[in-house]
């Protein structure tokens, strides 16, 4: 497929147009320039594919990564009383004695109840970083001689931190950033009163713990939700370098820049196409191709490909191939109407097909995908050659054939089907004949369907086991639908 590069308007880099040097633009005028339009040069590429991930999905893997890191357990594990100990009352040295002399009457403290519940992914205010909010549901208790009970303390606060882009020579990253207690979430209650005494004293503990926990979520919590957040990425990255199978090779995907979009995470994929022996026989990488982004509209995730990405898959489970039919054995009926239909041309070629007839399908080049308004079709070029019998060698005649096929996308679980309906010969060429110059198209309907009826399903067997989509399963979906845009086919999560 030949592809033109857009025309872009609007800005033009000229020469001088005069010769007078006080007038004539300086190194940086051409500096400039040439900078602006690398970057509107820049600004037109597309990506091969691009993952789409939503706030669901985020939120998903990062409780997942939080579970793996033990991250309730090292809320159970706060240290509490040591810390208060350490840093009595924010180092202020009148409360610091005050926290001394009631530690006395304190013989432990520590966290007795401990969750994380539903995480938070929301967009920041200028929509290019995401916001964590991580919900902490804890219940802590100390013991105290003046009264035989635990005294329990409810304590809600908020881990958070910042999800943002950053650039290097290497490219862009995903990174999470800026852990801390969220300011204003920290709220301490007492579970159950006991008498004046022990009210007043877990009063004063919990007004000593205000300062202490937001420490704590630092500096024992944060490492482990930046742990948690870089093992996820890792794994996003993993998954969408995959290899998808492809008959004899198959189509890898690797990330070329991160990008956030309001609250979607967004990879940009780059794609190489490689051979049974591992060889990469093309690359495909940013490109003057269109593609239109379409928005997630409430679906957890999207994978959005390039057409001349699906076109190259395509391709590979459908290498051209040459066919030869004995007609009259396989398709008797159609040998008859090739028989009838050849008789309007020349009635001693016709009588010549014998019971060992064949007709010889070769395919040039590999199909090619094409979408328009969300639908798509295959188009091909095929010579068919007709011989009398299997024993002779020069052919009747030999036709150029452009013939296309309606090209239908589903999904099967996590799999990707595409299946080729009725072949159709849009034109036909009359490329050598042994019978005399006849007009090709009085052949048209016959050579359809001889096409329809041997070479299609000959394809279509090739296209049955479908594309497997493990990046579907991945991300936690069992089944996956697809959909076409103008320039794109789209993998989204299926409706349960």
């Amino acid at each position: 497929m030949t592809h033109q590069q857009p025309q872009r308007r609007g800005f033009r880099c000229l020469p001088p147009a005069t010769t007078d040097p006080r007038k004539m633009a300086g190194p940086w005028t051409f500096a400039l320039c040439g900078l602006l339009a690398a970057t509107l040069v820049r600004a037109t590429l597309s990506p091969a594919a691009v993952l789409s991930l939503s706030p669901e999905v985020i939120e998903g893997k990062l409780t997942q990564k939080l579970e793996d890191h033990d991250a309730v357990d090292i809320l159970w594990r706060l240290p509490l009383l040591s810390t208060m100990r350490e840093k009595p009352a924010g180092g202020n040295p009148i409360l610091g004695s005050l926290v001394t002399f009631l530690m006395k009457y304190i013989i432990w403290l520590k966290v007795t109840s401990a969750n994380i519940l539903q995480l938070q992914i929301q967009p920041s205010a200028d929509g290019q970083e995401l916001v964590v909010k991580v919900p902490l549901d804890m219940v802590a208790g100390f013991n105290t001689p003046l009264v035989k009970s635990i005294v329990e303390m409810h304590m809600e606060t908020e881990a958070q931190a910042i999800i943002r882009v950053e650039t290097s020579e290497r490219g862009g990253t995903l990174v999470l950033r800026n852990c801390s207690n969220s300011p204003g979430s920290l709220r301490l209650s007492l579970l159950r009163r006991f008498s004046f005494l022990v009210n007043s004293l877990a009063d004063k503990v919990m007004s000593f713990l205000l300062p202490t926990l937001p420490t704590l979520v630092k500096s024992q919590l944060c490492p482990v939700i930046e742990a948690a957040f870089e093992d996820m990425r890792e794994d996003l990255l993993r998954l969408v370098r995959v290899p998808v199978s492809l008959s004899s090779g198959h189509l890898q995907f690797d990330l070329l820049s991160p990008a956030i979009k309001h609250d979607v995470i967004q990879l940009h994929l780059q794609a190489k196409l490689s051979d049974s022996q591992g060889k990469v026989t093309k690359w495909f990488n940013e490109s003057a191709v269109s593609l239109t982004m379409p928005t997630l509209e409430g679906e957890p995730f999207s994978l959005t490909i390039r057409q001349d990405v699906v076109n190259a898959a395509v391709a590979a489970l459908v290498p051209p191939e040459e066919l030869m039919v004995l007609l009259d054995y396989v398709l008797p009926e159609l040998a008859l109407r090739l028989k009838s239909s050849m008789k309007v041309i020349s009635e001693t070629a016709a009588d010549q097909l014998g019971p060992t007839q064949i007709v010889k399908i070769v395919t040039q080049e590999t199909p090619e995908l094409l979408l328009d308004q969300g639908r798509a079709k295959v188009v091909q070029l095929i010579v068919l050659e007709v011989f009398a019998t299997s024993e002779v060698r020069r052919p009747f005649f030999t036709l150029g054939i452009e013939a296309s096929s309606e090209a239908w996308f589903y999904t099967k679980g996590d799999r990707l089907m595409l299946n080729l309906n009725q072949i159709s010969t849009d034109r036909i060429h009359l490329m050598n004949s042994g019978i005399g110059l006849f007009n090709p198209e009085l052949l048209k309907d016959i050579t359809a369907e001889m096409l329809t009826s041997a070479m299609l399903p000959n394809e279509n067997g090739k296209l049955s086991s479908g594309i497997s989509m493990s990046m579907v399963k991945a991300l936690g979906f069992e089944a996956a639908s697809c959909s076409l845009t103008n320039d794109a086919l789209v993998v989204t999560p299926a409706s349960s």
